[in-house]
């Protein structure tokens, strides 16, 4: 009578040691020494070594190892063994290949390719090692965020992608027709989140935004997605404190959850341990000073920081810094001004460390409705898209604040990379739409 194995997975692999199990999956890479031939697999979920020893398998398996190419689809047979020298602490001696199809020449090979080619082949290079882990910690950090806020008694709300104004101005926004009216792909769900937050309290957003930017910077892309909490009765300060709070469980979660995804990358994660919230804080003011000191000189005071000004003021810190207190008019209409200093905001963004940039951009929002209304007309707003966003001062206006986090300037500091490109799938850059 034939056994029939139950198909495991190599994250599980741990609970089977020293029995016979069946995976399916892809052959990633192979060598021989002659007389064995090891065989790379990945099933999705990890990577292991399958060993196959020729005097101990059927001469057709042997065969059948042999024609296997890089990608090939296929079901094996083996005994889990537990091997320290493994990366994966595991090996597979296996006695059994069922081919599923033998792939063509496989077009990403070991030696070095262009990112043009390798974006090209996004739909494949996803597939390797490196970029595999990168999708597993962001898929982590989605987990942490959600964790984090559904357990801090905040509601998941979903604005709308498509509305009839933007957030912060038209500019940079991509246009479309709604039948016969003019629409925006959003940009932000904040004021929608407002609304929400009157009804519900505390309320976040998990959704893509987009930005018509033609900038090709390694920290910018055209598509991305935004996690945005907004809360009633809370003021700038208790604003901070949830954000640090929350990048600080982000970073414990991965380290807790993703160390192997963080060797592959070759994190150094020494510097991941040392986030801790509370985060340092400094003013607009205080980091014109440092920039004048560090040579920026011809900086002036009510211009926005670039991303080497970003990265010059990080490099002061071993943890996320929040600048605060921008000038009002290089701020969104929204923002409260300092009731002692009306010519700044109560807002802030926080800077990731290791010249990632900003990561957060948050503030306290204007609770005034006669001082709305002032903001709407000096920034030449069409009330009568914004009729809706007015009422909310109406009807009981309260304190409010709230935060947009950017995921993939996320994933790409904690995972270390060089450019936001490989933080999501597909993703979407200036002249970049395939695949």
């Amino acid at each position: 009578m034939e056994v029939t194995y139950v198909l495991v997975t190599i994250d599980q692999i741990a609970k089977y040691v020293g029995q016979e199990v069946k995976m399916g999956g892809w052959l990633h890479n192979k060598r021989s020494s002659g007389k064995i031939q090891f065989l790379q697999f990945r099933d999705g979920t990890g990577f292991i070594q399958g060993v196959l020893v020729k005097k101990q398998v059927e001469p057709e398996v042997w065969e059948t190892a042999k024609q296997l190419t890089q990608e090939s689809s296929l079901y094996i047979w083996g005994t889990v063994r537990a091997d320290e020298r493994a990366p994966s602490g595991f090996e597979l001696d296996v006695h059994k290949i069922e081919v599923i199809q033998i792939a063509e020449d496989y077009p990403i090979q070991k030696k070095e390719h262009g990112v043009d080619f390798l974006m090209d082949h996004r739909h494949l290079w996803i597939r390797s090692p490196k970029q595999r882990a990168v999708l597993k910690i962001r898929a982590e950090i989605i987990r942490a965020i959600q964790d984090y806020l559904d357990q801090h008694g905040f509601t998941l709300v979903d604005p709308p992608i498509l509305t009839p104004s933007s957030c912060e101005g038209t500019t940079n926004l991509f246009h479309t027709k709604y039948f016969d009216e003019d629409a925006y792909l959003t940009q932000s769900g904040q004021l929608y989140m407002e609304a929400a937050a009157i009804a519900l309290n505390k309320v976040y957003s998990f959704g893509p935004t987009f930005r018509a930017e033609k900038s090709k910077t390694r920290r910018h892309l055209i598509e991305f997605w935004m996690i945005e909490p907004e809360m009633a009765f809370v003021d700038h300060e208790r604003n901070l404190e949830i954000q640090e709070q929350l990048i600080a469980h982000i970073v414990t979660h991965v380290l807790n959850h993703c160390k192997s995804e963080l060797k592959t990358l070759g994190r150094d994660i020494e510097k991941l341990e040392k986030i801790k919230a509370p985060f340092p804080r400094i003013t607009y003011d205080e980091a014109v000073e440092l920039l004048h000191k560090e040579g920026f000189t011809d900086f002036k005071w009510g211009e926005d920081f670039g991303a080497p000004h970003e990265t010059k003021i990080a490099e002061s810190f071993e943890r996320p810094v929040f600048i605060t207190h921008y000038p009002t008019e290089i701020k969104a209409f929204y923002m409260k001004p300092d009731p002692a200093r009306p010519e700044v905001v109560l807002c802030a963004d926080l800077i990731a460390p290791e010249g990632y940039g900003e990561i957060i951009g948050g503030s306290q929002r204007i609770d005034d409705p006669t001082l709305l209304a002032e903001r709407f007309e000096a920034h030449n707003l069409p009330k009568e898209a914004y009729a809706w966003y007015l009422d909310l001062r109406k009807y009981g206006s309260v304190p409010h604040s709230g935060f947009g986090l950017g995921l993939e300037r996320t994933v790409a500091w904690i995972c270390g990379l060089e450019h936001v490109r490989e933080t999501i799938p597909f993703p979407r850059m200036l002249y970049r739409l395939y695949p």
